[in-house]
């Protein structure tokens, strides 16, 4: 049965013709290290439902082939750029997004894993990437995580219990990069590319409109009129103070910050689920920062409104207890991370979540409920209306008095 066209990313659709037996071929000889291999058959499908990503093109291949030792089928994911002119094409053409997550695939999440298995703790961060090249085009292969009955959320929140799923492997992975930080390691090294340096991404509508929507959306509610002094001192700064936060490491770092490997895009989207085991997905925007900067961003794009409101706390008070935890087990020599200054740094990174608040989460809210971000991305229309729905309003009705409480605005420079 044909797929619904409506479910599905436009240019994912179709798959390009260098999608072949030729290349499935080349991608089995490689996974197998077998040049004998045969491919019988293939069938090729979009990969993910609109709304699940938007900087990749990516599709489904299943491969019957043969060997020696017999016939076998296997299901593949395949990653690449966008071919297709637009502005998605645009928007990746120049960008470091595949070089960065082939190093992650290829060299620094195997070490991690390597890692904690040597201190006893099995954890496996993500499915195996089983075929990578830049020339001629650039592509990643993966191994499907679908057949082994793991899911990506929809249209509903994550449970608590899936929320602490992700954060514990977050936890452990960054627990791991700070100990080889703190050797010195050069494992990071290649790493020096984040969202904010993707070509003229700070150009982008969505970046430029947001916080002038933010304040008119706030100024249609009376309720939330009181707020608008505290936001417009910051119309002018508060992009640029949250890109001088994520580069913090490489152009301006700190003595005593918790510094780590950070995801980058660590958002409900970009994890898979089954049951409670997580397995995390889109490495593309991976970066050394602070440990602030993941949880941050978290607490918008992966935590759901309820747990926002009511389990705030608690949450990050998990994450840290995990991380600690892991240090320990990992042998970890040096002065352990405290909670009492993980959240002085949280506050200290508070531009993120005041970005985040008032420029990503009423366009979240919308991709959550699995609508495409090529709506919001590139119509300024539907993007104006995220920011005055009467959901993105009622959590603003909470979130914004306990910014207020907990001092944000104060001595922000």
């Amino acid at each position: 049965m044909a797929p619904n066209i409506d479910n599905y990313n436009a240019d994912e659709l179709e798959a390009p013709a260098w999608l072949n037996e030729k290349f499935f071929k080349e991608v089995l000889i490689k996974f197998l290290n077998d040049p004998n291999v045969k491919v019988i058959n293939f069938e090729t499908s979009p990969a993910t439902a609109k709304g699940d990503h938007y900087a990749s093109v990516m599709f489904r291949g299943i491969v019957e082939y043969s060997t020696q030792k017999g016939t076998f089928s296997k299901s593949l994911i395949i990653k690449t750029m966008p071919e297709e002119d637009g502005h998605k094409k645009e928007f990746l053409g120049e960008s470091h997004i595949f070089p960065t997550e082939i190093s992650m695939y290829t060299e620094i999440l195997p070490k991690l894993e390597q890692i904690l298995a040597e201190a006893g703790e099995k954890v496996t961060f993500c499915a195996k990437c089983i075929y990578h090249t830049r020339e001629p085009r650039q592509v990643m292969v993966f191994e499907d995580l679908v057949p082994q009955h793991y899911e990506v959320i929809r249209k509903r929140p994550a449970s608590v219990e899936e929320i602490k799923s992700a954060l514990a492997k977050l936890a452990k992975w960054q627990a791991v990069s700070y100990k080889l930080l703190q050797e010195k390691s050069s494992l990071f090294d290649k790493l020096q590319y984040d969202l904010t340096t993707m070509p003229n991404f700070l150009e982008q509508d969505l970046l430029k409109t947001a916080f002038p929507l933010f304040l008119e959306s706030l100024q249609s509610v009376e309720s939330l009129r009181k707020y608008v002094k505290y936001f417009e001192p910051l119309k002018d700064v508060v992009v640029q103070r949250w890109v001088e936060t994520i580069r913090e490491y490489r152009e301006n770092r700190k003595d005593n910050t918790y510094y780590v490997l950070c995801h980058g895009d660590f958002h409900v989207k970009n994890m898979m689920f089954k049951g409670t085991d997580c397995m995390l997905l889109d490495f593309q925007m991976s970066y050394v920062g602070s440990m602030a900067n993941d949880v941050l961003y978290a607490v918008y794009m992966l935590l759901g409104p309820d747990e926002r409101r009511e389990k705030y706390d608690e949450l990050i008070y998990y994450f840290f207890t995990t991380f600690t935890n892991t240090l320990s087990k990992i042998g970890y020599k040096g002065k352990m991370p405290t909670l009492v200054e993980y959240r002085r740094q949280l506050f200290e990174n508070r531009y993120i979540e005041i970005f985040l608040a008032t420029t990503f989460l009423p366009t979240f809210n919308h991709m959550r409920k699995g609508n495409d971000p090529a709506e919001f991305i590139e119509n300024a229309d539907k993007r104006r209306e995220l920011f005055f729905e009467k959901e993105f309003h009622d959590e603003l009705e909470y979130l914004l008095p306990r910014m207020v409480h907990l001092g944000y605005f104060e001595q922000l420079k």
